[in-house]
């Protein structure tokens, strides 16, 4: 035998209230929420792969452009 379906809610100040029973625009309203708070998530999950490979490339950035001072500097002693 088939669980019955459970219906959505939205918990307002405490209260949970049947996503069925808000109006069109609530129900807009809550997509909108619910969309958002996805999109937060996903932005930070890309920022925790970006914020290290950016430091990565900065420092390798910073290395290579000390290697080539030295470099300067090494043929400018001779």
């Amino acid at each position: 035998m088939a669980e019955p379906q459970q219906e959505n809610v939205v918990f307002l100040n405490d209260k949970e209230i049947k996503v069925a029973d808000l109006s069109d625009e609530q129900k807009y309203f809550h997509s909108q929420i619910i969309d958002l708070r996805n999109q937060k998530a996903r932005i930070a999950f890309q920022m925790d792969q970006i914020m290290p490979s950016l430091k990565f490339f900065e420092e390798a950035f910073i290395k290579s452009t000390q290697e080539k001072a030295d470099e300067v500097l090494d043929t400018d002693d001779g």
